[in-house]
């Protein structure tokens, strides 16, 4: 008995195709992800993005408690008044930028989290939270050590560039004004350039469980002849959030300026103002929170899809997919994670696919004054073109519509309609030719009368009347 491979369905598609991405799918798809597991993305980012925010807050103002509650020793005007003042609002802001970069650090985890979950949704799995937070586990202290040197030298070149513009300026102040309008307008495009040139590295970290510098090397390799899709990405993800942001804002301003008037419209001024300032504070954070939690949501499913696309493009990550969603829709388990299977491979570029025109033998002969057409190789991979067939024996080819048949060897071209013959070399041109004089009529020649007689009529009878 004949044994026949058993049908399996089609494979389920991903949040992606598999193959190389474009610009408009990488974006639109980045808003995508967030639509395939809300509960896991946006829930789990907003309640970092909560907490971390609660956290902060407190911290901060406990700190400010303290430190201003000295104030409270001394006599206000004093000098010791001025420098209790100024060391408290330095330990205050301090304090604040120290928590608020420790607060980074569960963005990024917030990062992870969204990359592992699209690198799955690619391949149309989806994996609830603990799942995800299993995967990212052996690799949040390399992503804390890769955001702590990343923030560290950040500060150490602001602090270099500030003390040596200081340092002009207490020489030269106009110049120090100067060469400060310069190093903001350099700074501008170097730190765009270096963001995305490392944009990558957090993803390596993940999927590939690089180490700092080598998810560094790896993501420098994957951005080259990426950049500028890249860039467009991530700056239009951040500008239309900006947006947004600003459009909601305005409103919720005017809502805490007249809030305070509804809810206590007998009280006090200053109860007035503080119930409208505290209400509008919150709502203010409440939605700030929301568009923050969405975009580091929609902005690290953009970078996890330019990872992808990288891959794809320069090692061929999209075969490894495709093989592996194939063996998993067809029954086989226990398969190897495509994503760490083939690191580094290099493919060839792809050529665009080119089709030429079958090599068909043409009908008749070319008309006169035109080469014969002649056709390229059919490309390679296509079936051979079907053999010509000639003209069968005793049958001339007829000529193209329009055109006269060719002329046989030794024998001139006949002119075109219109057009008189040229003369032959060596002999003089035909005398033209004159018309022939009309010929003259003939006389005209009245005809004879005509007789007609009865059937059984005698000839005298058909003679007619005499006279």
């Amino acid at each position: 008995m004949t044994a026949y491979p058993a049908w399996t369905p089609a494979s389920r598609p991903g949040i992606i195709p598999l193959h190389p991405l474009s610009f408009g799918t990488i974006l639109g798809r980045s808003f995508a992800a967030l639509r395939q597991n809300p509960k896991v993305l946006l829930g789990f980012a907003m309640v970092v993005q909560t907490v971390a925010y609660l956290v902060v807050i407190g911290l901060v103002a406990a700190i400010a408690g303290v430190s201003f509650s000295r104030l409270d020793t001394v006599a206000p005007g004093t000098e010791e008044f001025e420098t209790i003042m100024a060391g408290s609002i330095a330990i205050t802001a301090i304090a604040g930028l120290v928590l608020g970069l420790a607060a980074g650090v569960l963005g990024v985890i917030v990062q992870g989290i969204v990359v592992i979950e699209v690198t799955h949704a690619a391949v149309a799995e989806k994996l609830a939270l603990g799942a995800l937070w299993r995967q990212l586990r052996p690799a949040v202290w390399r992503l804390i050590g890769y955001t702590a040197l990343l923030v560290g030298a950040l500060l150490a070149a602001i602090a270099l560039l500030t003390l040596g513009l200081v340092a002009i300026g207490l020489a030269a102040l106009p110049v120090a004004i100067g060469l400060t309008v310069l190093v903001i307008l350099g700074a501008i495009p170097l730190v765009w350039w270096l963001t995305i040139k490392l944009l990558l590295a957090p993803a390596a970290i993940i999927i590939e469980r690089a180490t700092i510098t080598g998810a560094i090397a790896r993501s420098w390799t994957l951005t080259r002849g990426r950049f500028w899709p890249a860039l467009g990405v991530i700056l239009l993800i951040s500008l239309v959030f900006g947006a947004v942001a600003q459009v909601v804002s305005l409103p919720m301003s005017f809502l805490s300026a007249g809030l305070g008037t509804i809810i206590a419209p007998t009280g006090e001024p200053t109860t007035t103002e503080i119930i409208g300032l505290v209400v509008g504070l919150l709502a203010t954070q409440a939605i700030t929170l929301l568009l923050q939690a969405v975009l580091l949501v929609v902005q690290s499913s953009a970078t996890a899809l330019i990872y992808i696309d990288a891959r794809m493009r320069r090692e061929g990550l999209d075969l490894d997919l495709l093989a592996y969603v194939e063996r998993r829709d067809a029954g086989s388990t226990g398969l190897a994670d495509p994503f760490v299977q083939n690191i580094g491979r290099v493919v060839a570029p792809r050529a665009a696919a080119v089709y030429a025109a079958p090599g068909y033998t043409p009908a008749g002969p070319p008309p006169p004054g035109y080469p014969a057409a002649s056709y390229g190789p059919p490309p390679a991979g296509s079936s051979a073109p079907q053999p010509g067939y000639g003209v069968p024996a005793g049958y001339a080819v007829p000529p193209q519509p329009g055109y006269t048949a060719a002329p046989p060897p030794g024998y001139a071209a006949a002119p075109p309609p219109g057009y008189a013959p040229a003369p032959l070399s060596g002999y003089a041109a035909a005398p033209e030719h004159t018309a022939a004089a009309p010929v003259p009529a003939a006389d005209s020649v009245e005809p004879a009368p005509t007789i007609w007689a009865a059937p059984g009529s005698s000839g005298a009878d058909s003679a007619g009347p005499t006279a």
